[in-house]
């Protein structure tokens, strides 16, 4: 009895060991993919277009008068893509949604549609991988379907399930999409549970400037989450 005991305890530390070890190692791997996002968004830091805020002018006498506001325009905020595509030219812009963890490059491989479902930047194996546009979409189009991981640490596109919060998604309407051709703004307008089967990803291309961004969600493996977005032009 005293030697089971013994070989239980053993067995038992062994087990411990190795699910600390598991535990450590996907720990270490969420981190460096962190990281290297973290990296990628330095590069490409975002220069703001300086535009005067609405003040007033002086005359001779002392008495304010407003300035035009047609001489000014909102500030616009720009990321110098370039030394990505540099990097891989499979990288064709960039998505963001400010308040949230959304901030990351976008893929695009029409002929092998999930190759980055599971690679990193660099084309090396990735839990999380990296966004990326529908291969039926055009990188030069205002309609597109961009996909990306619901991940438990809270990385990737997991914030969107925020957006069944009416509060949430009230305060962050606006979702920005940059591609060589220049920034689009675009508008939530709709969030839908749904699952992979739905016709929504077909029939989005006959819909004229909508962004869709598509992560995993629910119990069921099909389950999907979609934040449709129209683009903003107004």
């Amino acid at each position: 009895m005293r030697k089971f005991n013994i070989l239980l305890v053993l067995l038992l530390s062994a087990l411990l060991t190795v699910s600390a070890g598991m535990i450590w190692k996907e720990l270490s791997t969420q981190q460096t993919e962190r990281k290297e996002f973290e990296n990628l968004i330095e590069i490409i830091e975002p220069t703001a277009t300086p535009t005067p805020e609405n003040e007033t002018n002086k005359d001779t006498m002392g008495a304010d008068t407003e300035t035009d506001p047609l001489k000014y325009e909102p500030e616009v905020k720009k990321r110098n893509l370039a030394p990505l595509f540099e990097m891989n030219a499979e990288c064709i812009g960039w998505i963001y949604i400010e308040g949230t963890n959304v901030n990351y490059p976008v893929m695009h491989t029409p002929n092998n549609p999930q190759k980055y479902l599971r690679k990193n930047f660099e084309g090396k194996y990735s839990q999380s991988g990296v966004p990326f546009l529908d291969a039926r979409c055009t990188n030069d189009s205002g309609t597109a379907i961009i996909y990306g991981h619901n991940m438990k640490n809270g990385t990737q596109f997991s914030d969107l399930k925020k957006y069944l919060d009416t509060d949430f998604r009230n305060s962050h309407l606006m979702i920005e999409f940059q591609t060589e051709a220049g920034v689009r703004y675009y508008k939530v307008a709709d969030v839908i549970q749904t699952d992979i089967y739905d016709e929504i990803y077909n029939r989005i291309y006959s819909e004229d400037n909508t962004l869709i961004l598509s992560t995993c969600y629910g119990s069921a493996k099909s389950g999907r989450l979609l934040i449709i977005a129209k683009e903003d032009i107004d």
